[in-house]
This record gives C-alpha cells, structure tokens and sequence, in this order.
C-alpha cells in the first residue's frame, strides 16, 4: 500500500527503511503517517489559498493561478501590477505544483519533486507590516538553500517561515536563537535551521504557523498528537498558561479529551483542531467570539466546540480572529470576526442587515448551501494587517469567493468603488 503514495515512489530503499524506523518501525505505521499527511494538506489536490492581499489557487494538474496585490511581485508574473483576474504563472509551465503558501507581499509553492519556489519580498523572516525586503522577486525562484531538502509543506507566519520535509522533519527560516524564539529575529536568514527538541525523532504530517508560533501535527506510535513552540500570548500554545515555549512542546490536554487530532489551524491569535471523530477543539485569544465558545474569553488549552456537538467536521480553517467549519457532508459554518463580511452571512448575521456583526457561535453559511455542491476546503486570510477574504472549494473543483476585494484578490471584477463581496461568488477558474 506504501508504494502506491506519491512522496513513497520516488524514495530509495534506504529512505524507506530510515522512514520506517522513524515511524516505529511498521510498514503499518508508514502508511498512517503517508495517508495523515494526504489527508490534512490536500496535497495532490487542487487547492485555494487567501492570502493577506493576493491569492494563490492550484489545479489538480498543478498549474498555479494567481491575483491580488501584487506591489512585492508576490504574483509570480515578473510585474508588480496589480490584477483582479485569475491568471497562470507561465515561467512554472512544465512543473507541477502540489502545496502553496501565502504571506504578506511573499509566495511560496511546492512541486512534486520537493523542490520550493519563492517570489515577492526575498526575506524569510520579517513582519509583513513595515520594512520592506532587500530586494524583490517578481518571478518563481528556486530556493538554492532547500534543494537537498525534499519538501511537501510549506508555511509562512510572521517573522519567520517554515518547511516539511517528506520525511516529517520540521525546517524553519529566521526563528532565531534560543534566547530571541520568534521575536527579534535575523530576517535575512536564508538557511534552514531543523527544528531541535522533542519532534527530533518524531515524524510530523502537517504544518500551521500563526503569528509568531508554530503548530505541529505528528505521527506518534501511540496515535496522532499536536505539538506547539512559540510565541505564547493568550494561551495559544495550549499548555494551559500565556508562556512562550523555546522547544516544541506536546499539547497533553488531547489525551485528557480522548481526541486524536487529524487537522491542526494555526490563526494569529488562536488556534483549532478537528479530531477524528468529528469534534472541533479551539483555544486562544477569543476576541471577537473567533473560538465559538459563545463568549470573547480566552482559553489557554483547547476546549471542545459545544455548539457543534452534532456536526462531524472533517476540516477546520482559521484566520485573524475568525475560524470556519467544514463538516463531513461539506456544510460551512463560521464565526468569529464579522469585518470585511468574510464569514459569509452577508445581512443575516444579526438580524439587523449587518453583515459585519461579530459570530460568537458557530452559524451554518447558508449561502454557501446555495451553490449546491459539497465544499471540501475553506481558506482565510490570516493575517493582522489586511482585510479578510475567504475561499470555498467544491468537490467538481469550483472555487467561490467572499469579504474583502480591494486589492482584486477575490478574482472577482468589483465596479462602482465596491471593496468587497458579502455573498459567495464563483471565480472564474477551474482546479478540477
């Protein structure tokens, strides 16, 4: 069964032996750690990414489109001219893209060969409000310093950047040192660093980066099991206090809620995950009611969802104060921040036409049963300096867009000095 996964083919039978004493040493474990990476990253899949003023979308074929803000050459398309409509990377033709990865004014994809390709600002490491990169890329480039690197994840948080190789090692640019962990770090670092500490031996399956932290998903003997480093503030580490960790650190509370984690969303500010019976954990900073919890309180180690307690989730996605479900027969609900109407509820959301209002719980996107398909992935914008949009994809490969659409990052034609969409409307692009 190994053989038939896309990362196992081209692996030498030394790499595969080294995979499977990494995984404890069953070809049964291997293939658990194969299929969990597949099934959380949608790799191999089309897929639709809303970044923090331009998006990315990727066919099932692996051909990369892209539109938005464009004033770092994030595109890929050798301008920095802004453009509203979806248009493919020409320099890629030829190279399949299978993962991709927005930040501010920065891309990042990933082909079947593990090799990743970056375009926009040229650092790693900095915030994306304020100084500007050395130089910028307004066309992909290979990165020269992860070519030995076969990578399948990519993910960008503030200040610095993370990769993951196929065999579940965790790379990260610009940390820093021990001493400076996500904060005061070398934006110019252009070396991957292997993350150090507990997941050294442990392979990880996805990936999720916030601001200034990290989550990791990881393939233990004993069953799946999410750790976390970082950036502490609000209780979004889940170790039950605001303190930062220096070391990636397992979250124990999972054990205690007899959940084994199958997805991991890493917000700004706050953080989900779907387990695999279905149940939502969040935790972190609740401001603007982003946890579902029915209040703004923060929650320092991840507490199940109540209000969807007859909803099986299969896919969770977070973004700046806001987080959004997607359950097994790929129904949409939402809640959290009502800025940049992103959450989808358009005029119903508090009864008074205010589509803007803040969810405290979560609420089915009923505009989004309109379309008659299954969504099988949502994608927010996360990040704390750009209005929010979000991205709906179908099983048939259809891409529906909403919220903020001043930079064109919807694919969408707004007219008569409209900013934004506050129902979904369909992109013109096909990722079937």
């Amino acid at each position: 069964m190994c053989q038939k996964r896309a990362i196992f083919k081209p692996m030498t039978e030394a790499e595969r032996q080294d995979l499977k004493q990494k995984c404890g040493g069953s070809w049964k474990l291997v293939l658990r750690f194969l299929l969990a990476g597949e099934a959380c990253c949608r790799r191999e899949n089309s897929q639709a990414i809303a970044g923090p003023g331009h998006s990315i979308a990727v066919t099932s074929k692996g051909v990369v489109y892209s539109f938005g803000s464009n004033s770092s050459g994030q595109l890929g398309h050798g301008t920095t001219e802004e453009e509203w409509r979806p248009r493919p990377i020409r320099s890629l033709q030829g190279i399949r893209i299978i993962q991709a990865a927005a930040g501010a004014g920065r891309t990042m994809l990933i082909s079947d060969a593990g090799q990743v390709y970056a375009f926009g600002k040229d650092s790693f490491g900095e915030a994306e409000y304020g100084v500007q990169g050395t130089k910028l890329v307004t066309s992909p480039q290979l990165v020269e310093s992860l070519k030995n690197i076969f990578v399948v994840q990519a993910a960008i948080g503030n200040f610095f950047t993370a990769v993951l190789s196929r065999e579940g090692r965790v790379y990260t640019f610009s940390w820093g040192n021990d001493a400076r962990l996500g904060h005061h770090t070398e934006p110019n670092d252009v070396e991957p660093h292997p993350l150090l500490g507990a997941l050294e031996n442990i392979p990880v399956v996805q990936i999720a980066a916030g601001y200034c932290y990290l989550l990791a998903l990881a393939c233990q003997p004993s069953g799946m099991a999410v750790y976390s480093v970082g950036c502490g503030l609000g209780g979004k580490l889940g170790h039950g206090s605001r303190t930062d960790e220096k070391h990636p650190r397992l979250i124990e509370q999972f054990q205690l809620l007899n959940l084994q984690p199958v997805v991991v969303a890493a917000g700004a500010w706050h953080a989900a995950v779907v387990g695999q019976d279905g149940r939502v954990c969040t935790w972190g900073w609740g401001r603007y009611g982003c946890l579902g919890h029915g209040n703004e309180e923060c929650e320092s180690v991840p507490k199940v969802v109540q209000a969807l307690n007859d909803v099986k989730a299969v896919h969770v996605a977070t973004g700046d104060y806001t987080t959004v479900v997607v359950s097994e027969d790929g129904d949409v609900y939402s809640f959290g921040c009502g800025e940049s109407a992103s959450l989808g509820h358009n005029a119903i959301a508090d009864g008074q036409g205010n589509r803007h209002a803040n969810v405290l719980t979560p609420q089915l996107v009923t505009s989004l049963k309109q379309v008659n398909e299954r969504v099988v992935q949502i994608s927010l914008t996360n990040s704390i300096y750009w209005n929010a949009h979000t991205f709906a994809l179908t099983e048939s490969g259809k891409l529906y867009a909403f919220g903020a659409g001043d930079k064109g990052q919807l694919g969408i034609e707004l007219v008569n000095n409209q900013t934004e969409r506050g129902n979904p409307e369909r992109v013109d692009i096909d990722l079937s």
